[in-house]
């Protein structure tokens, strides 16, 4: 029997009585887990119970606040391994990447404990204005109330940790809903959180459906803001429906990376080989387009099929597994899809492209062009594309021409192009001799044009989940 869990409502857990969602292993189809769908009279309790834990957490001194974040560190750290099998095991995610989600979300609620201390406001010179001389001026930064956030399968803990861990440093309340495929992670860390200290109501879990759960949050007057990770079209549906809301979205990318005739070949050819294929290529800044100087192009496509094909697919519980299943079969079947019309507009499979199980082989594309969806679309699978170019200028223009703008990576030793490349590419992030799927959690992490509004990494959401407070003393 597959193991039953509650969700957490005004620090109470409760699912009785209720519909139930299935969690299954993407790799096996297995049934891992059982938990209780919310309906809108849920949606009602949470958004009341966050209200009261608002009252609770924003009146909690900073110092008390670092005190439950870092404990809640502690605790993920502790259950660092019982945790990575849950992600595994509902997300799919190889064992090594699961067990370093686990420690990289530690390490988010670490810096959100040093941040919470941190958190202040400025002084303002009324001087500078002589209407102003004689006053004095300053803002502090004040919690913005209740915050909805909508995280996806991809990262079941850590994307959760960037919302969660920042909003509770502000003193802000929350009601998570998690994607339906991968929960079970979510509760894990309600128990943590609660057993940290935590007061009731803060913090608060229910599992459902966009249209029933999803949807009233966005459409809330009592919440402040919203949070969202996910695809561009539901993130236009949000910021559509939110109304005045606050609203925060990290949406998708066809990351690029540049590889110039001066940039480290072999080092390239590594990074790439993790960037593009980590999580079956189930991550927003994965590497999908790698741009190379056509004198070294045939060198770098040699070393990257054979450094892939290395790669081995398997059960993601087995510790030596480096890719395993598609979140689900629909979408190993559109990713399949994708490589086949590619292939019947003239690319060429150069390594991978079958299918074992639930898993699809890591697969590397030559010869493709630019309305092919596997490269101007979101491929979000263990697909690459390697193009060649003949100008730094060139790859740049072939690296911008995206309705996308996350992160991009570039690998040169001539730093007048690496400055040349932070100021052309509209992204939110330029990782010079380095991977765009590089992510450490205290960096301004977020995206322009369709990959997304505001920035995340722990000091940069709390930004967007306080309010400026002004205070003019006319002396």
């Amino acid at each position: 029997m597959a193991k039953r869990y509650r969700v957490l409502i005004g620090g109470e857990w409760v699912g009785d009585s209720r519909p139930e969602i299935k969690v299954t292993n993407p790799y096996d189809d297995s049934v891992v887990g059982v938990v209780p769908e919310a309906g809108g009279e849920d949606v009602e309790a949470a958004i009341g119970a966050a209200q009261e834990g608002f009252r609770a957490i924003s009146s909690t001194p900073a110092y008390r606040r670092s005190e439950i974040l870092a404990k809640a560190s502690d605790l993920i750290l502790r259950d660092r391994e019982e945790i990575a099998e849950i992600i595994a095991r509902e997300a799919g995610k190889t064992w090594k990447y699961a067990l370093a989600e686990a420690d990289r979300s530690a390490e988010t609620f670490r810096f959100a404990s040093l941040e919470a201390r941190n958190e202040h406001g400025e002084l303002v010179p009324m001087d500078a204005s002589p209407v102003s001389a004689g006053r004095f001026g300053f803002y502090v930064r004040t919690p913005i109330g209740v915050i909805g956030a909508i995280t996806p399968f991809n990262f079941p803990l850590n994307l959760v940790a960037h919302k969660v861990a920042p909003a509770i440093a502000a003193g802000n309340a929350l009601v998570l809903k998690p994607a339906t495929k991968t929960p079970l992670t979510s509760i894990k860390l309600a128990e943590l959180l609660m057993e940290a200290g935590l007061p009731p109501g803060v913090f608060n879990l229910v599992v459902g459906s966009g249209k029933t759960v999803g949807n009233r949050l966005v459409e809330d007057d009592r919440l402040a803001m919203i949070t969202f990770t996910g695809s561009p079209p539901v993130g236009v549906e949000i910021k559509a429906r939110s109304g005045l809301k606050r609203v925060t979205l990290e949406l998708g990318s066809n990351s690029p990376t540049i590889v110039d005739e001066d940039g480290d070949l072999d080092a390239a050819v590594s990074r790439c080989v993790v960037g593009s294929f980590a999580n079956s290529g189930q991550v927003c800044i994965s590497v999908q387009r790698i741009f190379v100087h056509r004198r070294r192009y045939s060198e770098f496509l040699d070393n990257f099929v054979a450094a892939t094909k290395k790669l081995k697919v398997g059960d993601p519980m087995d510790r030596e597994s480096d890719i395993g299943p598609m979140i689900s079969r629909a979408e190993l079947e559109r990713a399949v899809a994708w490589i086949g019309e590619a292939r019947e507009l003239g690319a060429k499979v150069e390594a991978g492209g079958g299918v074992v199980g639930n898993c699809l082989e890591p697969t590397i594309l030559s010869g493709v062009t630019p309305e092919m969806k596997v490269v101007c679309s979101e491929v979000f699978a263990p697909i690459v594309s390697v193009l060649p170019f003949d100008s730094f200028e060139d790859a740049l223009d072939l690296a911008d021409d995206s309705v996308y703008g996350l992160q991009a990576g570039v690998y040169t030793r001539d730093i007048n192009k690496a400055f040349q490349a932070v100021k052309r590419l509209d992204v939110g992030g330029v990782i010079i001799n380095d991977i765009p799927t590089f992510r450490v959690d205290h960096m301004p992490y977020g995206g322009n044009k369709q990959s997304g509004l505001g920035r995340e990494g722990v000091r940069y959401a709390m930004e967007e989940m306080t309010n400026i407070k002004f205070v003019c003393i006319n002396l």
